[in-house]
């Protein structure tokens, strides 16, 4: 199992990547030191050997992580644990781990899951307290019968376990925090899903033999009723994994996603010979097809896929969502098709 202290990352706000998205937009993102080879900026495309993709812009970081397992010959399983540890410790992310915003009580409750392509899958969700979710989701997938733990239940399973802890909220964020109580008197106001409140990092990866694995983990929806829980440890809704196909994790409304079983839908629908693009994109329609205009107006969510022959694709239903994606030709952040604008 991959270990230890992530170090902390510090992330572009995302406004500030949509503020600027016409000039980024045509920009791969290549650091010193690592690849020399600019990728493709297709929303779409294949890559031979390793590849991860991941959701958002903290999405280079967490491939980074990812990618110093699948270099030297390591397991998807472990690369996507080691990539969305990275995210989970960068206290500049609002939206996922440590530095995440709480619920409208002032808990930071945490949610992760984590999967491989043989069906063996372990998830947490409602975690306080805890450093790294995601590790105490493969736990549970490896250390126990279960899939799911929630609560107190999964709390003491971790702290059992030996996992780190860490104080939630931290000082900014509970800052944050006291000034929203102060405008939101009324605490069963609905908090906007916005550009800024579901940044989930899902991440996706094969590695040199071939094998698939998936992570995902967020702290939810901020401000959200104390219990709420959204698809991001929900297996066949924030993400599924199938060697025999290929896998898929979304980003977004998680109330949307589990309605349609995203991730399953996704997957499945290349089962039956859609691309991973083509599958995203109808995983976005059903979606689309189960609102009204009126309630799809801001509800954003978004699919990211990668075949077994190493295909990818993502879409998403408003534009300004974007993905990372590291092969061993270099790494780019690209921006997914989309339906609508804002």
């Amino acid at each position: 199992m991959v270990g230890g202290r992530s170090t902390l990352v510090l992330s572009m706000k995302r406004r500030q990547f949509i503020r600027f998205g016409a000039a980024l937009g045509a920009l791969s993102v290549v650091k010193p030191g690592q690849a020399s080879t600019v990728l493709s900026q297709s929303f779409q495309g294949k890559a031979s050997g390793p590849i991860v993709l991941s959701t958002w812009n903290h999405g280079l970081a967490a491939n980074e992580g990812a990618w110093k397992v699948l270099k030297n010959g390591g397991s998807a399983l472990d690369a996507v644990q080691n990539g969305v540890m990275v995210t989970e410790a960068d206290l500049s992310n609002r939206s996922v781990g440590v530095g995440g915003r709480p619920d409208r009580d002032g808990h930071v409750t945490l949610d992760a899951c984590i999967m491989s392509g043989d069906s063996r899958c372990g998830s947490v969700a409602f975690l306080e307290g805890i450093a790294h979710p995601i590790s105490v989701a493969r736990a549970v997938m490896e250390r126990t019968q279960h899939v799911m733990l929630v609560g107190d239940g999964a709390r003491q399973f971790a702290l059992e376990q030996g996992f780190e802890t860490a104080k939630m909220p931290i000082d900014e964020v509970k800052k944050d925090y006291q000034e929203w109580r102060k405008m939101n008197k009324d605490l069963f106001k609905k908090p906007n899903i916005n550009h800024e409140n579901h940044d989930t990092i899902g991440m996706i990866a094969m590695d040199a033999e071939g094998k698939l694995a998936g992570a995902c983990t967020t702290s939810g929806w901020a401000y959200k009723m104390h219990g709420r829980v959204g698809d991001s440890p929900i297996i066949g809704a924030g993400l599924f994994v199938d060697d025999q196909v290929g896998a898929a994790t979304a980003t977004g409304l998680g109330e949307a996603i589990i309605r349609v079983a995203g991730s399953h839908t996704v997957v499945e629908l290349m089962r039956h010979g859609y691309s991973p693009f083509d599958a995203c994109k109808e995983a976005c329609m059903r979606i689309i097809s189960k609102h009204s205009d009126f309630d799809l107006k801001g509800l954003q969510c978004g699919f990211i896929a990668l075949d077994k022959e190493g295909n990818y694709g993502a879409y998403s239903i408003y534009n300004g969502f974007n993905f990372a994606l590291r092969t061993t030709e270099g790494e780019a952040l690209i921006d997914a098709k989309f339906d609508r604008s804002w």
